[in-house]
């Protein structure tokens, strides 16, 4: 036997030891629906919190104003979108234009509450406009979004987070926005200047801080983007 057979055949019998122990690779599901299970159990604990804390006591009447169901849809929006963002991103040949899918919906939610901010000007004068500290919004946002946020990591982990500073920073964003979504269900507090200040600063300050850190938290051996 020549030199080329015996190679040939170590080849052969590599490749034949190789798929005999071999496991089954099953795909991921799209990340669309992976963002439906990730949020039920986002929202399940953003009620649970709701409930555990109280909700505020003009609930009733906030849902039925239209100003208030389009600043919690538009917030609820720019989550779910993160979310999905982020998940795409962990899937190989994904187009890098997905990370910007929470855009449209987060410029309806700024640009809602900057409407608002005219609208109490208008109403109030300049006290309409004025910003008192309220750091009770940073911490219950990263309280509310902490655990959807473990989950997210978890999964983002079974994928190819091959631009992990990006995939953090929208998985974040993904659990603050959620974070934020839910307590407006019980913290009083509906100035639009201080929801856009403390509730959306807070929520875009999580996501760039987690951003910094996404090397670290979503390891890969193929070297990252960004």
């Amino acid at each position: 036997m020549t030199q080329g057979e015996t190679h040939s055949t170590g080849t052969d019998a590599l490749i034949a030891r190789l798929a005999q122990d071999a496991l089954p690779v099953h795909p991921l599901p799209h990340p669309a629906r992976r963002m439906l299970s990730w949020a039920v159990v986002a929202l399940l604990f953003g009620m649970a919190m709701v409930w555990a804390i109280g909700p505020r006591p003009d609930l009733a009447q906030r849902l039925g104003d239209g100003r208030f169901l389009l600043e919690q849809g538009a917030a609820l929006a720019t989550g779910l979108a993160a979310a999905v963002a982020a998940l795409s991103m962990t899937v190989p040949g994904a187009s890098p234009l997905l990370r910007l899918l929470p855009v449209a919906p987060g410029a309806v939610w700024v640009g809602t509450l900057s409407v608002g901010c005219l609208r109490d000007w208008w109403r109030l004068g300049p006290e309409g406009l004025q910003i008192t500290p309220d750091p009770a919004c940073l911490f219950y946002i990263a309280l509310i979004g902490s655990l959807p946020a473990l989950v997210l990591l978890s999964m983002l982990r079974r994928g190819a987070p091959l631009a992990p500073r990006w995939t953090t920073l929208l998985a974040a964003l993904a659990a603050a926005g959620l974070g934020n979504f839910a307590l407006r269900f019980f913290h009083m507090q509906d100035a639009a200047l201080m929801v856009l200040v403390w509730q959306v600063g807070s929520v875009a300050l999580l996501a760039g801080l987690a951003g910094l850190t996404g090397r670290q938290l979503l390891p890969w051996s193929a070297r990252p983007v960004i």
